[in-house]
């Protein structure tokens, strides 16, 4: 009996060290090498500082001159990532909804009015992006096609052609609108 538990401690100490840290430690070797800006997060930079992520939307607060992205149900904090478990008959969200639609407009895309099953999406759709389009210019001072030109050069098709649907990052957005008022 002893000696199948020295051979179970073995076997425990060989396959902690080959699979919690030999192979983690391989497998972000390698994406470093291979995905370097995405294996650390996909985090933009300007100027030097890191702005943001690719990967993570965030609050422009009520800052009429940028772009804003799907309310969060997680206030876009990453380490609280999660949808609000609300159904569609909560009193609550449907009061959040008809707020929303109400500061938007009655013709709203859903990713207007609807938070991400994160809360932390980083892309709006075009068609929200266009709502905003208004906004942005006259508060930037900005011909209204400028930005609907930067908007259009900020769309995402849909990856391999086919899958999703079009979007636009708000975060590269907002920074190209800030590069273009500069």
């Amino acid at each position: 009996m002893a000696s199948q538990i020295l051979a179970a401690v073995r076997a425990l100490a060989v396959l902690t060290v080959l699979l919690g840290l030999a192979y983690p430690l391989a497998i972000t070797g390698v994406a470093q090498v291979a995905f370097n800006g995405n294996a650390d997060g996909s985090l933009v930079e300007r100027d030097g500082k890191v702005v943001g992520s690719d990967l993570i939307g965030q609050s422009y607060g009520d800052d009429a001159t940028y772009f804003h992205g799907r309310p969060s149900a997680a206030d876009y904090d990453p380490t609280a990532s999660g949808a609000t478990n609300l159904g569609p008959e909560n009193d609550e969200l449907i009061a959040a909804i008809e707020e929303r639609r109400a500061a938007v407009g009655d013709h709203a895309p859903p990713d207007a009015l609807l938070a991400s099953g994160s809360g932390l999406d980083p892309h709006i759709s075009p068609t929200y992006a266009e709502l905003q389009v208004a906004r942005v210019a006259r508060e930037r001072g900005l011909d209204e096609g400028v930005v609907r030109d930067l908007v259009e050069e900020n769309t995402q098709g849909r990856t391999l052609g086919f899958l999703g649907e079009p979007r636009v990052n708000v975060l590269k957005l907002n920074l190209a609108l800030d590069e273009l008022s500069d």
